[in-house]
């Protein structure tokens, strides 16, 4: 049966290639990709809003409430990267629409809790389901549309993904004042089952289909997550419990063990979860240490600066929202613009100006005073989204062409893992970094409520965390540019 398979397999190969540069649904397909990408998206960021009012109904304390976020965040990290793999030998359409059914499946289970144990263990399904969309929407557009067009159509996802972060704070304002925070989660149901339904017919046949005869590592899997979900909380939760306590110790020592054994197995197994190979490749290394410098001084600015817009600054929860939407919009208008000048242009000259901007944002944001004015505020914030919007399209498209095309669910996979794990870093170090200067400034005080007469503090201690962030963007600087110019 596999033989015949195989052989079947085989034979469609070829008009699959000519399809790649002449797909006649290629804008159907994007379609599908994009609002499975949205909705996956916007449930990250729709959900923040919707904590107070989770917290009060459930009558569970603020620790057990934040793993309504944390949960999400590590089953989607860890598992990222095995869906990706998967993908490569069961087909992109069998991860994906399988995705949309878990994710859709999960939503209702979280619309359905009675308790914050309920709601957390639906929401580990639901990221089950997100890591399943989230690891080969890449891949699926790199193999749908030519070569020349690739640039254009991730920036355009690009957009969708901006998309979805800035709609989420106010669909869910919105959706609290008139609903109950269960509707956050019930509207993905018919949105992520009528997609899944039109993707099964639209893909099925075309290039997702392709499939491989080989083993998928169980065992490396499972390794992997058990490294990846270690080392996020650690990260997250390190600070908190302490480096040296004994929960932590315990937790490194897993880290440590699952971490050694998964590498052990990339270079004993067959078919590893990660190619080693793919190691070996400067267009696709070089772009991957990027996307998590990125998305580390991404999620620095976003971490921190409604802190800081709320308290020194005074402005109401809906200003504050107004006033950060703008990098989002600025992703949304500049993604699909920096796409198509990497079908020209190449991606290292875009890349490296993307993140010389962004390193520029911080010094700048780390000016910023307690009296400073929206305007002013939201137009450092915009050349925040103008360095993030030149730098993700073509980087993600120079990460997708340079690696074989049988391997590109890991790169998809590996992509949205780094992208995830650089979310942490971000909070981690900026969260680390402001506790630190504030508890010795202040003579051993934590901000837990804010107070005026610690605004000197509070703004010190936002300018060291602000320029940690810069730092670490000036890094991304120089191993943009170190990825070299694209093969001709």
């Amino acid at each position: 049966m596999t033989r015949l398979r195989r052989v079947s397999d085989e034979r469609t190969r070829q008009p699959d290639l000519k399809r790649a540069e002449s797909e006649p649904n290629k804008w159907l397909i994007f379609l599908t990709i994009a609002i499975g990408v949205f909705m996956s998206t916007l449930d990250g960021s729709i959900v923040n809003i919707a904590l107070p009012a989770i917290m009060a109904d459930l009558a569970a304390p603020l620790p057990t409430i934040e793993w309504v976020m944390m949960i999400y965040l590590l089953t989607v990290t860890a598992c990222l990267l095995s869906f990706g793999r998967l993908s490569d030998i069961r087909g992109r359409r069998w991860i994906y629409i399988r995705g949309l059914i878990v994710f859709s499946a999960g939503s209702l289970a979280c619309g359905m809790a009675r308790s914050a144990i309920w709601l957390i263990s639906a929401r580990a399904f639901q990221g089950l389901g997100a890591a399943m969309i989230m690891s080969c929407n890449q891949a699926i557009l790199t193999e749908t549309f030519p070569a020349a067009e690739r640039g254009k159509a991730l920036g355009m996802l690009g957009a969708v993904v901006a998309s979805g972060l800035t709609a989420g704070p106010v669909l869910g304002g919105w959706i609290i004042h008139f609903f109950s925070w269960q509707t956050i989660f019930y509207i993905n149901i018919p949105i992520g089952l009528l997609t899944a339904l039109a993707g099964n017919r639209i893909l099925r046949g075309g290039k997702a289909d392709r499939v491989r005869a080989e083993t998928f590592d169980r065992s490396g899997a499972l390794l992997l997550a058990i490294s990846v979900s270690t080392f996020v909380y650690i990260l997250t939760h390190g600070y908190d419990l302490g480096y040296t306590s004994y929960p932590m110790l315990l937790l490194g020592g897993a880290f440590i063990v699952s971490a050694a054994g998964f590498v052990y197995g990339l270079f004993s197994v067959p078919h590893p979860i990660i190619v080693p190979s793919l190691l070996g490749i400067r267009l696709f290394i070089f772009p991957v240490l990027a996307t998590m410098i990125l998305f580390a001084g991404l999620f620095t600015m976003i971490f921190l600066m409604p802190f800081y817009l709320i308290n020194p600054c005074g402005f109401s929860p809906k200003m504050t929202g107004y006033i950060m939407v703008t990098p989002f919009m600025c992703l949304f208008i500049f993604s699909p613009i920096a796409g198509v000048l990497s079908d020209r242009i190449g991606s290292r000259l875009l890349c490296t100006a993307g993140m010389g901007i962004l390193t520029f944002s911080f010094f700048y944001l780390a000016r910023l005073m307690p009296d400073s004015s929206p305007p002013d505020i939201a137009g450092r914030l915009a050349l925040f989204g103008l360095g993030t919007a030149a730098f993700t399209a073509p980087n993600n498209v120079t990460i997708m062409s340079a690696v074989p095309r049988e391997h590109m669910g890991i790169a998809a996979g590996t992509v949205a893992t780094v992208r995830n794990m650089g979310m942490v870093l971000g909070i981690a170090l900026s969260g680390a970094v402001f506790n630190n200067v504030f508890y010795r400034l202040s003579g051993g005080l934590s901000l837990k409520v804010y107070q005026p007469q610690l605004e000197p503090i509070f703004m010190d201690a936002f300018r060291y965390a602000m320029t940690a962030g810069g730092l670490v963007a000036g890094i991304g600087i120089i191993i943009s540019f170190l990825r070299g110019p694209e093969k001709k």
